[in-house]
């Protein structure tokens, strides 16, 4: 075991980089407000973990959604518990990044030389959001349809390109399958792409500035 331990360690100094890890320097004023968005990671990972789960058995199409996610909480071996599991870690993330945001607020965390470090992180409470807008509408239930159904109406009241608009989100003038793979490949695919590559960029960024003051 030592000898395939060593083998990798003399290609990619993994004890340097775990010795850096772990000697970071913990500000004494840090406490369990600043743990937020780490919390916000862990629900994201659990998303990312339950959803990849969910896609085995769920099916975007309108007139198969709402039976597929039944099936998942009645059928599917431990489905009711990965489905659930994916429900409230989603709320928790919504709830911790808006707590984060506010603390990193409070702290004075956007200030001088943390500007791009907030900005990512701004985005990254943007596409958190998004997940939630996009998430809601893939039971295809009830309150997913009207939810989808009001959002993607806000930007009809915008002079000229409101109806475009519309169109482009929807897929279509109304809410239907179109709308339905839209929004499903955003969830699956896009937002997490661009939620990864943000968050690539943004925690290495609080690795070199370090932690925020205190209140």
């Amino acid at each position: 075991m030592s000898k395939i331990y060593d083998w990798f360690e003399e290609r990619l100094e993994i004890q340097a980089i775990a010795d850096d890890i772990t000697s970071k320097y913990v500000p004494p004023h840090v406490n369990i407000f600043y743990c937020l968005g780490g919390i916000t990671l862990t629900c994201f990972l659990l998303q990312v973990a339950t959803g990849f789960a969910m896609t085995f058995y769920y099916r975007p199409t309108v007139t198969e959604a709402f039976s597929s996610v039944q099936y998942i909480m009645t059928e599917a071996k431990f489905g009711w518990l990965i489905r659930s599991v994916h429900r409230w870690s989603a709320s928790m993330m919504v709830l911790m990044m808006i707590l984060h945001v506010f603390r990193v607020y409070l702290t004075g965390g956007f200030k001088k030389p943390r500007e791009l470090t907030w900005m990512t992180g701004v985005v990254l409470a943007v596409l958190t959001a998004s997940f939630g807008v996009t998430g809601y509408s893939l039971p295809r239930d009830q309150i997913g349809f009207w939810a989808v159904k009001i959002v993607t109406g806000v930007p009809e009241s915008i002079p000229l390109i409101g109806s475009h608009l519309v169109e482009l989100l929807r897929g279509s003038a109304s809410v239907g399958q179109s709308t339905l793979t839209r929004f499903y490949s955003l969830h699956t695919f896009v937002l997490p792409l661009l939620t990864a590559v943000f968050m690539l960029m943004h925690f290495p960024m609080i690795r070199k500035q370090g932690i925020s003051g205190p209140l």
